[in-house]
């Protein structure tokens, strides 16, 4: 299937709800339609309705095109839906809401806040396979421009663990050079050792060679199935060298939160961690970053407007990890 290239092409392909609509049918449907009421393979394309008619009188069973992705009894235009999911996905560094909804003309803020976080949601693969091979492995503090302590301890500051893949190869003259494969973040309370193991099982496959620091969180992840090489670092100035792609991942992290949204709150940080490791993870295939942030390729839970402005820590949208 053709991919926009730029949002000149994006306008000339989704021009219309309707175009959008049969962009749709095309991606859940690559191999034709198929009733799940009567199996049959005909249908008549109701772009009023957003949906699809079996055309078997014995059947007449509808089929609604957005329905299980995050577009789903959405009033706003398909249109711009397609729009904010191509400026996240491709958009070098990345869009916040508020300049989403000046772009888009979406009428209120809170709008464009809830699509986007909608679109978020639909960002993470439910069974994603698990971290394998060689992993480096650390933690780091997000937040603001704040005074105050520093270190994984640091008050009113976010707490992030990472993980990323080590993929070795050659180049072209044969020399043996590492870069940086899949990566994997969690928003954590602290980096204690029940926390660090929690993330390991989640994340990373048993027999991985696992590459830390000396922080004590790390000890005794052998007997979980891990491979552990941990290096204490007598320089901090030094860990940038010794773990170089965990740290680019949370130095490039750091600069796309403070540059794009000028600081993000604890409460919806995990969203915002899923966002940026979904783009890392997919900044080599865009069409496919595209079409999984409308939530296209499987069903995904979205948050509600209430849910997501609901004040409070537990009663507010756990957004998934």
């Amino acid at each position: 299937m053709r991919f926009p290239t730029d949002l000149l092409e994006l306008g000339q392909m989704f021009s219309s709800d309707e175009a959008c609509l049969e962009y749709m049918i095309q991606v859940r449907w690559p191999e034709g339609f198929q009733c799940p009421k009567c199996g049959g393979h005909e249908a008549r394309f109701m772009p009023e309705r957003k949906a699809l008619r079996c055309v078997r009188p014995s059947c007449d069973h509808w089929v609604f095109i957005n329905q299980g992705t995050v577009m789903e009894k959405s009033k706003t235009s398909l249109c711009k839906w397609f729009a904010g999911a191509y400026m996240m996905t491709t958009v070098t560094p990345g869009m916040s809401a508020l300049q989403f909804q000046r772009q888009a003309g979406i009428p209120s803020y809170e709008c464009a806040f809830q699509m986007f976080h909608k679109l978020r949601a639909a960002m993470v693969v439910p069974f994603r396979s698990k971290l394998e091979g060689e992993v480096e492995m650390d933690e780091s503090i997000i937040g603001g421009h704040r005074i105050g302590p520093r270190g994984r301890g640091a008050e009113g500051k976010s707490l992030v663990i990472g993980a990323v893949e080590v993929v070795h190869y050659r180049d072209k003259g044969g020399k043996e050079r590492t870069r940086a494969g899949r990566a994997r973040l969690l928003h954590a309370e602290d980096a204690c050792n029940r926390v660090i193991v929690s993330f390991l099982k989640d994340y990373v496959a048993a027999g991985t060679l696992v590459r830390t620091d000396g922080w004590k969180g790390y000890e005794g992840i052998e007997k979980y199935g891990y491979r552990h090489d941990p290096f204490i670092l007598h320089d901090p100035e030094q860990a940038s060298k010794v773990f170089p792609h965990i740290h680019r991942v949370f130095g490039n992290l750091k600069a796309w939160i403070i540059g794009t949204f000028h600081g993000v709150s604890p409460k919806h940080m995990q969203a915002y961690l899923n966002e940026y490791v979904f783009r890392f993870n997919r900044r080599f295939n865009p069409w496919e970053a595209f079409n999984s942030a409308l939530g296209l390729a499987s069903e995904s839970e979205a948050p509600t407007y209430q849910q997501l402005y609901r004040t409070g820590t537990k009663m507010g949208w756990e957004h998934p990890q």
